[in-house]
C-alpha cells in the first residue's frame, strides 16, 4: 500500500468531519421543520388541512396569506413595529454603551454588585403595573414615546455585552484622550462608538428581535387597536381565528418572514459582536 495514498485520505478524513456536519444537518432540521410546517399549513384549505394536517399540501393556496394580511391589519401594525423597533432599539444600544463602559473602566463601585443586579434583571419579569402607573402619571399612556421608553429602558443582556467589550478596548487608548483634552462624552462617541461597532450592532439586532417579538407590553400599554405592534395584532388575530388553522398560519409566517430575512443578512454581525465580547 503506497503511504502517500493513505496519508492523503486521512487528511480527507480530517478535513470532512462526517459527524460534526451530520449533527449540524440534524439541528438545521430541527430549527427548520417548525417554519416548513407553518408554510406548507399556510399554503392548504380548511379542508385539506382538516383531512390531512401534517401532510403535503396538494392544492396550494396562496390567497391565504393575502386573506390574513387584510383581515389581520397587518399593513398598519407592521408600520408602528418598524417604527418602534428603531427606535426602542436604538434606545436600549446607546443605553447599553453608557452602561456597559464604566462597568468595563471600573469608574464606579461596586462593580460585583452592579454585575450581580444585571445578570439578576435578566431573570426578573417585567413590573407591568409598575410600568402602567408610571406612564399614567407622566401622561403617556396609550402613546407611541410611552412604549418606546418603556422598550429602550429594557436593555436586556445589552450592558454586560458591551462590557465585555470594551474590556478588549486598550486603557492606554483612554489615557492618551485625556492628555489630548477630550472630555469624556467626547471620548465615548469620538473614540469608544466607532471602535465597539460590532458589539453595537449585536446589541441593536438582539433588541429589535425582542421588540419585533414582544406582545404583553403592547397590551397592556396600549388601549387603542391602531397602536399595537405586529405581534399584539397577531395574538388577537389568533382569537378571532383560532379555528381557521391555514389562516392563522399564514398570518404567523407574514410576522415572523421579516425577521428570517434580516436575520440572513446580518447574521455574520451577531455572531461577531458576541465573539468579541466573549473575547473581552
Amino acid at each position: 500500500m503506497n503511504p502517500l495514498s493513505t496519508t492523503a485520505r486521512a487528511r480527507t478524513r480530517r478535513g470532512w468531519p462526517i459527524g460534526a456536519y451530520l449533527c449540524a444537518a440534524i439541528i438545521l432540521l430541527f430549527f427548520l421543520f417548525p417554519i416548513l410546517y407553518l408554510i406548507n399549513s399556510g399554503l392548504k384549505s380548511p379542508a385539506e388541512f382538516t383531512r390531512n394536517p401534517i401532510g403535503l399540501v396538494q392544492h396550494p393556496e396562496l390567497g391565504n396569506f393575502a386573506e390574513a394580511w387584510q383581515k389581520g391589519h397587518f399593513a398598519a401594525y407592521l408600520l408602528n413595529t418598524v417604527l418602534y423597533t428603531f427606535f426602542g432599539a436604538t434606545g436600549a444600544t446607546i443605553l447599553s454603551m453608557l452602561l456597559g463602559f464604566p462597568l468595563a473602566r471600573g469608574y464606579i463601585g461596586g462593580l460585583k454588585l452592579w454585575n450581580g443586579m444585571l445578570a439578576a434583571l435578566l431573570f426578573l419579569p417585567n413590573a407591568l403595573v409598575a410600568q402602567f402607573q408610571l406612564l399614567l402619571a407622566l401622561g403617556l399612556y396609550n402613546t407611541r414615546v410611552g412604549y418606546i421608553i418603556m422598550c429602550a429602558v429594557g436593555v436586556g443582556v445589552g450592558p454586560l455585552l458591551f462590557r465585555g467589550y470594551a474590556q478588549s478596548i486598550p486603557k492606554e487608548l483612554d489615557e492618551a484622550a485625556a492628555v489630548d483634552g477630550a472630555s469624556y462624552w467626547r471620548y465615548l462617541w469620538t473614540f469608544v462608538f466607532p471602535l465597539a461597532r460590532p458589539a453595537l450592532v449585536t446589541i441593536f439586532i438582539l433588541n429589535c428581535v425582542w421588540m419585533w417579538n414582544e406582545v404583553i407590553l403592547g397590551t397592556v400599554l396600549f388601549a387603542s387597536q391602531a397602536k399595537w405592534p405586529i405581534a399584539t395584532g397577531l395574538n388577537a388575530f389568533k382569537g378571532l381565528y383560532s379555528t381557521n388553522w391555514p389562516l392563522l398560519a399564514a398570518a404567523t409566517m407574514i410576522v415572523a418572514i421579516p425577521l428570517i430575512v434580516v436575520y440572513v443578512f446580518i447574521q455574520k454581525y451577531l455572531v461577531n459582536g458576541v465573539v468579541g465580547a466573549v473575547k473581552g
